[in-house]
């Protein structure tokens, strides 16, 4: 890409665009079109509701079944992970991250074509369809890719797998869509980034970025050069506006899920990185007047709490009370919490 003059941006303004474009400030009202806007990147379900207490972050009433509503749907996304996404935007989540190179395309092809032929309309654990089709079950995963492959997961048991008809865009289109979206509530960044968060490799994620250029605008942050959305600009340079009450953010929360020096950015505190992103299976993150103060795990109807500075009576109530509202299904009683450190 070209070189030109990059606009200069406070770590303060790119959490504050953030959080504002993920509606972590301030709940949106409840309905379809804010599940849409809550998932606008979409909603990572590898833990188990994951998506559905990223939901409650961000959207007013949302209730323990808000995860299957009929306006949204399970898919492998990116990285073949469970991802809940607004179900008009499928296309966007699955044929975005079809594999460029032509092997690896017909293999998504192939399997999802053989598994459509197997289920013939039925739904079936993946398990039982793998097994039909004589492969690994997570060999389905591949065929996710042509947009084809929807899923049910309830966190319990297997998912339940079914076929639907090819979505009425084109691979380039939704990659372009795929990218506009990542760089809606990641940005600032890069192609690097993009690649590794979508699945697609280094060099397709650039190649996305280079063929969006026109609508990009170059900036520079605090972890270095990157770019924008040229029609977030004027979001980026906004004022922040008051920081965010408390909220529990889950494991692979889009707020969270990032790598290298945006998450120095996000955690300046070496130690409180190497607690939110651990090697195995991450906590969930705890956001305190816009800043990432700590970490939380559930265990039953237990919230273990970990903060990272003292926080004020206020800022502990707060936090009991948001722990109280998180809409966890088969929860029986209250939520009691836990402070560690």
């Amino acid at each position: 890409m070209a070189a030109a003059a990059r606009l200069e941006l406070t770590r303060e303004q790119v959490l504050a665009f953030r959080r504002r474009v993920g509606a972590l400030d301030e709940r949106l009202p409840n309905g379809p079109e804010s599940l849409r806007r809550a998932a606008w990147a979409g909603l990572q379900d590898s833990m188990p509701r994951a998506a559905l207490l990223s939901l409650h972050a961000r959207v007013a009433g949302v209730e323990p079944t808000a995860w299957a509503d009929p306006s949204l749907v399970q898919v492998w996304g990116p990285r073949f992970h469970v991802f809940v996404v607004a179900a008009c935007d499928r296309a966007v989540f699955t044929l975005g991250t079809l594999p460029d190179g032509s092997r690896a395309r017909q293999r998504a092809v192939g399997v999802a074509q053989a598994l459509n032929a197997y289920l013939d309309g039925r739904r079936l654990p993946y398990g039982e369809a793998g097994s039909g089709l004589g492969i690994h079950p997570n060999r389905l995963r591949y065929g996710a890719a042509t947009g084809t492959v929807v899923i049910r997961w309830d966190g319990a048991r297997q998912p339940v797998v079914w076929t639907v008809p090819a979505p009425d865009m084109s691979a380039e289109t939704a990659r372009d869509q795929l990218l506009a979206r990542y760089l809606h509530i990641y940005g600032p960044t890069v192609p690097e980034a993009f690649g590794a968060w979508a699945g697609i490799g280094r060099q397709a994620g650039a190649t996305a970025f280079a063929a969006m250029r026109p609508r990009l605008t170059p900036v520079r942050t605090p972890a270095g050069d990157a770019w924008i959305l040229a029609e977030d600009e004027d979001r980026l340079r906004a004022p922040a506006g008051p920081r965010g009450p408390v909220r529990l953010l889950p494991s692979g929360d889009a707020y969270l899920l990032l790598q290298g020096a945006e998450r120095e950015l996000t955690v300046p505190d070496a130690s409180g990185r190497r607690a939110l992103w651990t090697p195995r299976v991450w906590p969930g993150g705890l956001l305190v007047a816009g800043e990432v103060a700590g970490t939380w795990r559930r265990a039953g109807p237990l919230l273990a709490v970990s903060p990272w500075r003292r926080l004020l009576r206020a800022e502990r109530d707060a936090v009991a009370a948001e722990a109280e509202a998180l809409p966890l299904p088969g929860l029986v009683g209250r939520l009691a919490v836990r402070w560690e450190n």
